[in-house]
């Protein structure tokens, strides 16, 4: 149950976690809050002044003792004065501790006290504390607080701008763009259409060399999807309506698909290429084939000759921080398909979770997989993002089971996706630290000394102090404990024999390298004994030794490594400072490295790396971090550290020039010849902080999936490489308008049905005051703008906008779909 009675209807619209989301929630809760910004930025700081009510709901005094609330947030603390009544301390990570103090006073039932916070600015909902709960006396397990959060008034002016802002971004789009649309997208690198027309009815029968028989049952079943009748398997091609002909030459992954008169031919040289050539098939039937069972559906002439410009188009999932059932992953793999993207990048275990069992490690799952109310993680971990203080939540509790596993790998392996598991290794490695600390402590307990050290992941005498920038103390595993390598080499293991029984390609494991801190291992005996005996001269080069490691044992299972930039990178002095270079020992190891830091001086990263020789998948933050909020409005659920992404900052990337797609200018080392064949693909990580259900996982992918989709298959479009800026200008406008058109018209629809239904984000309207009068407009022809004038939510009765309003009193505008759903209310006042 969700309590947010008297959250603002523009929160509402977006589900936010604004309120209490984990556990039974109900109206004689012992204690309330209301959270109201006060001023941000607070004077010339970039932090906010927030005040926090507290209200005693129960029918005893609150007291000065005995009690604290838990909440998890960025940095918080108490401010001016009432530092004396009340202290907010950071437990660990993101979890925080209210409690009060000697100046607290006695609440009495339904009185409140309020209190001054600071913390760091926020930019928008993202940012406002969560997950509140109340651990006292009465209530030592934790009992979930609802939280109240009052409307930002000091953002009226900043959405009213931006909305005015989107305005001019939606008048770029052309009516009529002036060239052919694309039938599908991706965009086919070549096609012609024709005037003839092929009925696809019930009778179809399909017909199919023996080396596409599986893509050949795939295309039946989808099709049995959208016809009244399920079509059937011929042997003979020429009484096929539908053929897939085995022909060589063509690229592993292309096709080409004709549609005539005749019938239906998809001619590849692999699978993966037939495969292609269904999902193209898909994207050329009508949307509304997914929204009801067709008695039959005329398709027109059309020749497609096709292949991916990269051969790693990639999507990171990450189910650690908020976990996905096995059924939402699958759902994510058909969308993945559909599109042709070929590699999920499942991102497995973090600080905050290990979400995989692993058969002789039980503690992974027992402990690692669950978040609930505790200060010493000895049975689960501590509450994280929000997910409150029973075990049982949604998002932050949650594993698969080695079987569900294999059914994932079997799914995907149908539908020619690869999947890279990743285990985070050595940083963002708590919940893996802190399960094998319980499984030391249980076996500790029954007396078998060996056993409980066997795959511990921590030198138990490591006084070294540091922070992560998550704010952990206690995340990275001791790279210089043998145990460490068992308990790496008994998860691979386990991995590889998961893949075999599923029938699954297993090329590479990614081991993550990132984000570990400063001052780690610094105070280790372990790592001390081994820089002497291993004669290594300072604890920098364990980086070297760590990933030769593991390189080697990936190696001698014939694994290649992959990981985040890091892998490729070491500590060195520059100009008299510290900072990351690139590590030339790795450079020829076929090491494969993600490389999302394009930011600063680290512009040019990855044709740094490209260059020196490591195999780069482009995964900028600034156009593929998917996570990141749509734009700067306060109320768009998404970070924003790395700035804001659209739809149209994947769609703008260019991959071998990707200076040009920033929206600052930037100059960088440029590509070489050898870095440019280096270049293997391209990947957008959806960081799973804030999505904490399955819409707002499709909120965040969805429009920005398509720009991923048609930078890495499609070819380079001409204002790509065009010499003047005028040009690529009027190309991109043009390119650009049609793209849109297709989304608006084919895809979106599509998605409204497809896999029963994607909760794609429906953009906000773009509004302007003009000589008195609001003129609105919205991103997708076709879409429908409702609107009201007494202050209500616009919904799918309210009157369609058709021609400028008044610009007085309140008037809220609403972007609605063809299929009734709305997106969030724009208000004008």
């Amino acid at each position: 149950m969700i309590y947010c009675k008297h959250i603002p209807k523009i929160f509402w619209l977006l589900g936010l976690a604004a309120c209490t989301t984990h556990g039974t929630v109900t109206e004689d809760q012992p204690l309330s809050l209301h959270w109201e910004i006060v001023a941000s930025p607070y004077g010339d700081t970039q932090r906010t002044l927030s005040r926090l009510t507290i209200t005693n709901r129960s029918p005893d005094t609150l007291s000065a003792t005995g009690w604290s609330v838990f909440f998890n947030a960025g940095e918080v603390e108490v401010f001016g004065n009432d530092t004396l009544v009340a202290a907010i301390e950071i437990v660990n990570g993101d979890f925080f501790a209210l409690y009060p103090k000697e100046k607290w006073k006695p609440v009495p039932p339904d009185s409140s006290v309020r209190i001054q916070v600071l913390s760091r600015k926020l930019n928008n909902v993202t940012d406002i504390p969560k997950g509140f709960y109340w651990v006292s006396d009465s209530y030592p397990g934790g009992v979930p607080v609802p939280l109240e959060v009052a409307p930002f008034a000091s953002a009226d002016g900043h959405e009213i701008a931006l909305a005015a802002r989107v305005h001019t971004q939606n008048e770029l789009i052309y009516a009529a763009p002036g060239k052919p649309l694309p039938p599908i997208i991706p965009t086919p690198n070549a096609f012609v259409t024709g005037e003839s027309i092929f009925r696809l009815g019930p009778e179809v029968a399909i017909a199919a060399d023996r080396v596409f028989r599986r893509e050949a049952g795939y295309l039946r079943d989808e099709l049995a999807g959208v016809l009244i009748q399920q079509p059937v398997f011929v042997e003979d091609h020429s009484a096929a309506s539908i053929t897939l002909r085995h022909k060589e030459g063509l690229p592993p992954e292309g096709y080409v698909l004709v549609v005539d008169s005749h019938g239906i031919v998809i001619e590849a040289s692999k699978p993966a290429g037939a495969f292609y050539g269904v999902q193209s098939l898909k994207g050329l039937l009508p949307p509304v084939a997914w929204q009801t069972k067709q008695t039959g559906m005329a398709l027109t002439a059309i020749t497609i000759n096709d292949a991916p410009r990269f051969g790693h188009r990639a999507v990171m999932l990450d189910v650690a921080r908020n976990f996905q059932t096995k059924e939402q992953v699958m759902k994510i793999i058909d969308l993945l398909a559909l599109y042709k993207i070929n590699v999920l990048h499942f991102h497995l275990n973090e600080d905050e979770a290990w979400r995989l069992e692993i058969p002789g490690l039980p503690e992974l799952t027992e402990v690692g997989a669950k978040r609930g109310h505790t200060l010493d993680d000895a049975t689960h971990l501590m509450p994280s993002y929000g997910s409150g203080p029973y075990v049982d939540n949604a998002t932050g509790t949650g594993h698969y089971s080695r079987s569900e596993y294999i059914e994932l790998l079997e799914y995907a392996t149908e539908r020619h996706i690869r999947v890279i598991p990743e285990i985070e290794t050595p940083g963002h490695a708590r919940a893996a630290i802190k399960s094998m600390d319980a499984r030391y402590a249980r076996l500790l307990a029954e007396g078998d000394t060996a056993a409980a050290t066997r795959y511990l992941l921590r030198d138990v005498d490591d006084q070294s102090v540091y922070r992560s920038v998550q704010n952990w103390n206690d995340n990275v595993m001791n790279i210089a404990l043998p145990s460490t390598y068992a308990f790496l080499e008994m998860v691979v293991d386990e991995l590889i024999a998961m893949y075999h029984e599923a029938g699954a390609p297993l090329q590479t494991i990614h081991f993550g390298g990132d984000e570990v801190p400063n001052g780690v291992w610094e105070r280790s005996p372990a790592v001390h004994r081994l820089l002497t005996s291993e004669g290594i001269p300072h604890v920098d080069e364990l980086w070297h030794y760590y990933f030769s490691r593991i390189d080697g044992m990936l190696k001698s299972r014939g694994l290649y490594l992959s990981g985040w930039e890091e892998i490729g990178m070491k500590q060195a002095e520059v100009n008299g400072a510290r900072r990351m270079v690139v590590e030339p020992r790795f450079a020829q190891s076929n090491f494969h490295v993600d490389v999302w830091n394009n930011l600063g001086d680290n512009v040019d990263l990855a044709y740094r790396l490209a260059n020196a020789g490591y195999q780069v998948v482009l995964t900028n933050v600034t156009n593929f971090y998917f996570d990141l909020a749509y734009n700067e409005s306060f109320y768009e659920i998404g970070q924003y550290w790395g700035g804001y992404v659209d739809v149209d900052k994947a769609f703008r990337f260019i991959p071998f020039d990707y200076y040009r797609s920033l929206e600052k200018p930037a100059v960088g080392e440029r590509l070489t010849a050898v870095g440019r064949a280096n270049i293997v693909g391209l990947q957008a990580p959806l960081w799973s902080e804030i999505i904490t259900s399955p819409e707002r996982m499709e909120y965040l992918l969805l429009p920005k999936l398509f720009g991923l989709a048609e930078r890495a298959w499609a070819a380079d479009p001409i204002w790509a490489a065009a010499a003047d800026d005028a040009t690529a200008q009027q190309s991109y406008a043009a390119d650009w308008s049609a793209f849109i058109h297709v989304l608006a018209k084919q895809e979106l629809p599509r998605l409204d049905y497809y896999r029963g239904g994607y909760h794609y984000r429906i953009p906000t309207t773009g509004v302007v005051e003009k000589e008195g009068r609001l003129h609105a407009n919205v991103q997708y022809p076709g879409f429908t703008i409702r609107y009201t004038t007494d202050g209500s939510e616009p919904d799918a009765q309210s009157p369609i906008y058709t021609t400028p309003l008044p610009a007085a009193g309140s008037t809220a505008f609403r972007v609605f779909n063809a299929a009734g759903r709305g997106g969030r209310t724009i208000y004008w006042q």
